[in-house]
């Protein structure tokens, strides 16, 4: 199995995720999900081999979560789950699959766990925090 990045183009965590994918030597499949949408099994599946919830899967900003009424406590997984169907945006993103699991790469530096080998360094996030140092070596 080679990596997937369900990824928004628009979102700089995303593009950050892409990035130190690529420049640990993988070419990933990207899946854009705003243009394919999500189906129900797919949330489901991702969410059970990542630990989430519907809920800690939503994505709360910039995204129409609290129009739809979603941040409410009262409100249940399942209807959560269903407006995510109906508005993809509201999954948090990017959700990585690898060999080495599944995981909602936020922040960006949680991709690092689920690569093979390191991107070489030195390597710094877009908003200029290292992630790997000039001799190769993670930052924490």
């Amino acid at each position: 199995m080679s990596i997937l990045i369900h990824h928004n183009p628009d979102c700089g965590t995303s593009r950050n995720v892409l990035a130190i994918i690529e420049a640990s030597g993988e070419t990933p499949m990207v899946i854009e999900y705003l243009e394919t949408g999500w189906t129900r099994p797919q949330l489901l599946a991702l969410f059970a081999a990542a630990d989430l919830t519907p809920r800690t899967a939503l994505r709360t900003t910039k995204s129409p979560a609290e129009e739809l009424g979603l941040l409410d406590p009262a409100v249940d997984d399942e209807a959560i789950l269903a407006a995510m169907l109906e508005h993809p945006v509201l999954v948090n993103r990017p959700i990585v699959c690898s060999p080495k699991g599944v995981r909602l790469c936020r922040p960006s530096e949680k991709v690092l766990d689920l690569l093979s080998r390191l991107p070489p360094g030195p390597m710094v996030k877009e908003d200029g925090t290292q992630l790997i140092d000039a001799e190769g070596n993670r930052v924490d």
